[in-house]
Order: C-alpha cells, then structure tokens, then sequence
C-alpha cells in the first residue's frame, strides 16, 4: 500500500488536517475537485527573473509545501501531478527543494537562469510525496543511486498545463533515466481529462495512441545536454520503456522513501521539510 495522503477528516468535521495541522475545507475535495484540494498560487517577482518564485496556498493564505502537502495518491491508480515546465516552453522550472515550502522557480547555473536548447514537448513536473533517494542503489538500473529530488512527471495529454497547475494523471509507463551516474526516473502519465486518457492503460496502449511518443521522450532527455557539451544521457532497463505496472512500483518505492524522509528516519540534508 502507499503511504496515506497528510491528511485526517473527524467525524462531523467540516475541514480536513493536513499533516502539517493546516486545516482545509472538506466540501473542495468532492470527486471531481480533489486533484486541486484547495490549493492557491501566489506569484513573487517576475518569470524570468532570478527571484521569482511560484508559492502554494491554503484557503487562509498560509504557505503550503507542493512537495510535501499536496496528496500523492488518489485511489484506483489515479495520482496528483504538478506542472512545473508547460509543453513547448523552455524555461527549466523546478521545486526548489532546499528553500522554505519548496516553491517553483527557474533553475539557476553560476548564477544564471537555466533554459533548455529547445521546447520539451510535453507537460513535465512532480509526483508530489516521492524521493529518489541519493543513498540507495538500484540494482535493476545499474546501483544507481537516486537524485535527491521528487520524481518526475512526462504528462503526454493534448493540453498545454499551467505553472503549479495539479492535475490528476495515470501512470502509463516509466523511463529509468540515469543523468551524470544518478537514477532520475520519468514517469510518462497521461491527465484524466485529456479526450484519448480512456484510451491508454498501459505502455502498449501509449505506442497504438501515441505512435512514437515514447521513442520522443527518451530521446529528448537523453539529447538535451549535448548542445551544452556535456555527453547524452543513458537510461535502464535495456533503454526501453517500462509498462504501468513497473511506474507503480517506482511510485509505491518512491513514497516509502519520502515518507522516511519527512520523519526523519534518513538525513533530510539541505532539503526542506516544510
């Protein structure tokens, strides 16, 4: 089983308790509202600026953590998935993991704003409540030790996502990238609201629906650092993608792991765990 999302409802109760005891209202988690439980966006500084950051919200206004108190899990194989970089943009957006309530902003190197070469084609961002955790070795993908980061999310739906945009998404597939010797996994999912989501259930599906989408994906991760000069990225498991049953696994593994970090069982490091 994984981990139950941060959250307990008493009976009568009107709100529910996030893990962090901020307290949200039960009647915005209908069905088809839970995959936004309540979640503002409040924008600092200006896109494209060192200082602009992408916060999270309660009701009341207080900050929120999009990595740690948004839900993983929604049943029947259904996931929470926040948008950091939208299709056909290039701005490399991300959690800032070590900064307080981990909000997106633009990767910065020596101090610059990092862009991709090019567009990623296709909505990309985080399961929230997952880490890959930098001291275990996956013996399936060559003992590569996980990134540090939450896992990531290649959403391959018709529509263009929004920054901080949550969306709830199935897993159809995972890529095990490995990126300068580090495990960095890409789960490919689809939105349940994308018109061909009925479609595809599994890896196989993706191919009929989706010809060549997969081939797509590997190749622009295992590409993008080339024009920067650096050598292409490699990926396990026989560089082929594997089915939804193997995304689910990684999941499941990657929330244990998170779920020791917030209690502190592993060394959170710089990380934040707010």
């Amino acid at each position: 089983m994984l981990l139950k999302t941060p959250f307990s409802l008493k009976r009568g109760s009107k709100a529910l308790t996030l893990n962090n005891g901020r307290r949200l209202s039960k009647r915005l988690f209908s069905c088809n509202a839970i995959y936004n439980p309540q979640v503002r966006i409040k924008r600092e500084g200006q896109p494209e600026t060192l200082n602009y950051r992408v916060f999270f919200e309660d009701a009341s206004g207080k900050k929120i953590s999009p990595w740690h108190d948004v839900p993983l899990h929604l049943g029947n194989g259904v996931f929470n998935f926040i948008v950091e970089i939208p299709k056909e943009s290039s701005a490399k957006m991300e959690v800032a993991t070590v900064e307080l309530y981990t909000p997106i902003k633009q990767d910065t190197k020596k101090g610059k704003l990092r862009y991709y070469p090019y567009n990623i084609n296709w909505n990309y961002g985080l399961l929230p409540q997952t880490w890959e955790d930098p001291s275990f070795a996956n013996s399936e993908v060559e003992g590569a030790f996980g990134d540090n980061d939450p896992v990531d999310v290649v959403e391959i739906g018709d529509s263009r996502g929004k920054i901080g945009e949550i969306l709830k998404v199935k897993p159809l597939a995972a890529l095990a990238m490995i990126d300068e010797g580090e495990l960095d996994w890409k789960i490919v999912a689809i939105s349940l609201d994308d018109p061909r989501a009925s479609l595809v259930n599994d890896v196989n599906d993706v191919e009929k629906h989706f010809p060549g989408t997969l081939t797509a994906i590997r190749n622009w991760f295992r590409d993008y650092k080339i024009p920067d000069g650096k050598p292409a990225n490699k990926f396990g498991l026989g560089n082929e993608a594997a089915s939804k049953e193997y995304a689910l696994k990684v999941i499941k593994e990657t929330n244990e792991s998170w779920a020791k970090l917030v209690k502190r069982s592993i060394p959170a490091g710089d990380l934040s765990l707010v």
